[in-house]
């Protein structure tokens, strides 16, 4: 089996590198590795939230508290962690170090937040007018989709423009599980090394077609929560998406129609859209990445980079890298994510919200045979445009949540230029 651990893992973040130096000069012997250390030489990181990761751009972060270029190696080990290095130990270094590692995670959280939270009412709008083969006004720009949600929210509600959270939660959960576990059980990698090669990638790619396949129910009943119009809505609980996805394998529980695909004939779409989204996404993330390095690494050699600015570039590169990344691949893949979304809400019986009025109900009663069916269909009686019905709401959910990242970013900068 492929190791699970990345390149360089050298156990907790323990760095030996100066001490066994020591060790050899001879100012200090080897300690074992279950002694009584000093905490100076381990680090601790924040939660794995995209961009908390306290890293640089070099291949290996320094150690919490390792002296600063100025402090000579064999002079006298500090006790306190936050009062080591450069000469600045004591209250205000210990609070500007917890400054810096909390203002990661907060980053990154109000990433997420925004990204699953205050995003998902353009999640639901955008599904609502990819399944509605009925409606005549596409949306394609986000003025109309303002006033579309505007309206929803005014007949049925703030629910309306939420519904299905949960389920978007429990989608991801599964699909992170479902991966973890095949990784465990398979000599299929998780996670790509540097070096890696054209095997490698393979088995990693189908690592991630098999997980979709996996999640491929639960993501068919996820999808019906969030277009189902809450007019004709029962109360259901958070755990129905798990009841009706596995009803779906099984095929009961849930009342279907004889126009409902079976879950074989959505794999190829399905798992099509998952690994082209995951390349395109990595492949774009590794360029902006790349390209930020390289201006910060010319930052720093010019030496006009300010501590504030130091700070903002350990953290951020990340996330405008993910950012980036993901608005890409939905533009790239928008429609074919049409095509996959109404095969997968065929034959459910799902009655949807009119997204020409803002008000009544719609029922889905497409008659697709298969994917290249629908293509031709849309294409025919929708037109080239018909694979973008409701492409305004994409525009802005990216821009609420660049707008995020930048009200983030000024607030932290203003927090460190305080604390400085």
């Amino acid at each position: 089996m492929h190791p699970r651990r990345p390149d360089g893992f050298d156990g907790l973040g323990y760095r030996g590198g100066a001490r066994d130096e020591q060790a050899v000069g001879g100012a200090f012997p080897a300690r074992p590795f279950g002694s009584a250390s000093d905490p100076t030489h381990w680090v601790t990181s924040p939660p794995d939230i995209p961009g908390s990761r306290n890293l640089h751009w070099a291949d290996r972060s320094p150690p919490y508290g390792a002296p600063g270029p100025s402090t000579p190696l064999d002079g006298p080990e500090q006790p306190c962690p936050g009062g080591g290095g450069g000469g600045g130990g004591g209250a205000p270094g210990r609070s500007s170090e917890q400054l810096n590692r909390f203002a990661g995670f907060g980053i990154g959280l109000a990433s997420l937040f925004t990204e699953n939270v205050l995003a998902h009412p353009c999640i639901v709008l955008r599904r609502q007018c990819q399944v509605n083969y009925h409606a005549r006004h596409y949306h394609l720009t986000p003025f109309t989709v303002i006033n579309i949600m505007y309206s929803f929210n005014k007949t049925q509600g703030p629910r309306a423009l939420w519904k299905g959270m949960g389920s978007t939660f429990i989608v991801q959960g599964v699909t992170l599980g479902a991966e973890g576990i095949i990784s465990e059980f398979t000599p299929l990698p998780r996670e790509i090394s540097h070096k890696w090669n054209p095997k490698q990638i393979g088995e990693h790619l189908l690592l991630k077609s098999l997980t979709y396949v996996v999640a491929m129910p639960f993501y068919s009943a996820s999808l019906i929560e969030t277009v189902q119009s809450e007019i004709i809505r029962d109360n259901t609980g958070i755990l129905e998406c798990i009841r009706e996805g596995i009803g779906r394998v099984i095929g009961l529980g849930v009342p279907h129609s004889k126009r409902l695909l079976p879950l074989l004939s959505l794999i190829f779409p399905t798992v099509l859209h998952g690994v082209l989204h995951y390349i395109i996404s990595s492949v774009i993330q590794k360029f902006v990445l790349l390209i930020l390095k390289r201006k910060t690494y010319s930052s720093h050699l010019a030496e006009t980079t300010s501590p504030v600015q130091s700070m903002l570039d350990a953290y951020f590169p990340e996330l405008i890298a993910n950012f980036a990344a993901s608005l890409c691949s939905d533009v790239i893949l928008y429609p074919l994510e049409t095509v996959l979304h109404r095969l997968h809400i065929q034959g459910t019986r799902t009655i949807i919200d009119n997204t020409d009025l803002g008000y009544e109900v719609l029922p889905i009663n497409t008659q697709y045979e298969g994917m290249r069916d629908c293509i031709n269909t849309i294409r025919q009686e929708e037109g080239v445009l018909g694979f973008y019905k409701g492409f305004g709401a994409v525009i802005i959910q990216y821009t609420l949540h660049a707008a995020v990242l930048q009200i983030t970013k000024i607030i932290y900068s203003t927090l460190l230029q305080n604390s400085v």
